[in-house]
């Protein structure tokens, strides 16, 4: 068998901000934005997750923009079910899939706060809003595939006659991310998804979710399991030393505030509550268990955010951290999302030193693979 190939993710903003830098710039920096997409495609990244909150740009404008100022670079365009018809919704993302000549994914994200949920006016609760995903998704897959009107009377949504004028550029439709880590997520996202998504949790731990999802997409019919994108924050140094103080740099500057979380959420210090959502709640749960996992996993950037997105840090030189993700990639992981405490200049490094060395091992892999024969044993 051969080893699999690797998609790697990157993630932009339109400002330049980081838990460790300070908000520079207005919210939507033009130019910004252009050399940050820029220098994602120009280091061999696959695609860029466009990320979404209730006070962030919109993410279908800033797509645009994007793939306006790149060749190649797939977008991947967060969105919460529930705050736009999914008949329009189905249009909005086939008409920019059509101009960009098939380069848009969706990161369908059901939300897992109530607070910022309801900052655009959305009150229903957890379970309601995976039930409103569930039937949300159907439609848009009814929508991007089917070549007569039809319509459609479910529990949230309900419509007649409903005619896609724009599909996908590909026959294949326009693929699916999921994320989440409760057992609804699993049911929806393992019913649904192309790729689910998880952040970087311990490798026993991705496994458990691993199997938690394939083992929904078998119960929901499925005869092929969604693939599984799995996310850090790699932090690289020429050296192992240099790259653990460089971590604890890091840390320390988190600790002190000076700088605003990614998804502009303010972190959970000591003494505020609980995150709401479980995927917050398993990341500081394996910090709590130790601040160093398996090769190189290193926890304590979850704790001082509250894990208020993808917050877990591999660290080492970037032969440690290449082997730490193909330790991902050996339990069924086929896509990685990294991004950085200093996004630009961590995004060029990641192109130059790391990249290279997974996808060489993977290419090493494949070409020294034992060939089989027609009955499938190795000769």
């Amino acid at each position: 068998m051969t080893s699999p190939s690797v998609e790697f993710i990157g993630m932009i903003g339109t400002q330049d901000a980081s838990e460790t830098r300070p908000a520079a710039g207005p919210v939507i920096d033009p130019a910004y934005t252009t050399r940050f997409a820029r220098a994602h495609e120009d280091a061999g990244f696959d695609r860029i997750l466009i990320g979404y909150s209730s006070t962030r740009p919109d993410g279908l404008q800033v797509a645009a923009y994007v793939a306006a100022r790149t060749e190649r670079l797939g977008l991947l365009i967060a969105h919460r079910p529930g705050f736009i018809a999914p008949t329009l919704a189905a249009r909005s993302f086939a008409s920019l899939d059509q101009f960009t000549e098939g380069r848009v994914a969706v990161h369908t994200i059901t939300g897992g706060n109530d607070t910022e949920q309801r900052r655009d006016g959305d009150y229903l609760d957890k379970d309601e809003r995976y039930d409103r995903t569930d039937e949300y998704l159907g439609i848009l897959r009814r929508a991007w595939s089917s070549s007569e009107p039809f319509r459609h009377e479910g529990r949230h949504y309900r419509f007649e006659d409903y005619a896609p004028g724009v599909l996908p550029y590909r026959p294949s439709g326009i693929p699916l991310y999921f994320g989440g880590s409760s057992r609804a997520a699993y049911r929806v996202g393992g019913k649904h998804a192309d790729t689910f998504a998880l952040w970087g949790e311990p490798l026993a731990e991705t496994a458990e979710q691993i199997a938690s999802v394939r083992a929904a997409a078998e119960a929901a019919g499925r005869t092929e399991p969604p693939g599984i994108s799995v996310s850090f924050r790699p932090i690289l140094g020429p050296t192992e030393e240099l790259a653990w103080e460089r971590a604890h740099r890091i840390l320390d500057t988190i600790k002190s505030g000076s700088g605003r979380p990614f998804f502009d959420q303010a972190p959970h210090h000591s003494g505020t509550p609980a995150p709401q959502n479980t995927g917050s709640q398993r990341l500081l749960a394996a910090a709590a268990k130790a601040d160093v996992h398996d090769r190189c996993l290193w926890t304590p950037t979850a704790t001082a955010t509250g894990a208020g997105g993808n917050t877990t840090a591999l660290v080492g030189t970037p032969e440690t951290v290449a082997q730490a993700l193909l330790d991902y990639v050996d339990i069924g992981v086929t896509t990685i999302l990294i991004r950085g405490y200093d996004p630009l200049d961590d995004t060029i490094d990641y192109g130059r030193h790391l990249l290279p060395l997974v996808r060489q091992e993977l290419a090493h892999r494949a070409a020294t693979a034992a060939p089989l024969t027609s009955a499938g044993s190795a000769r």
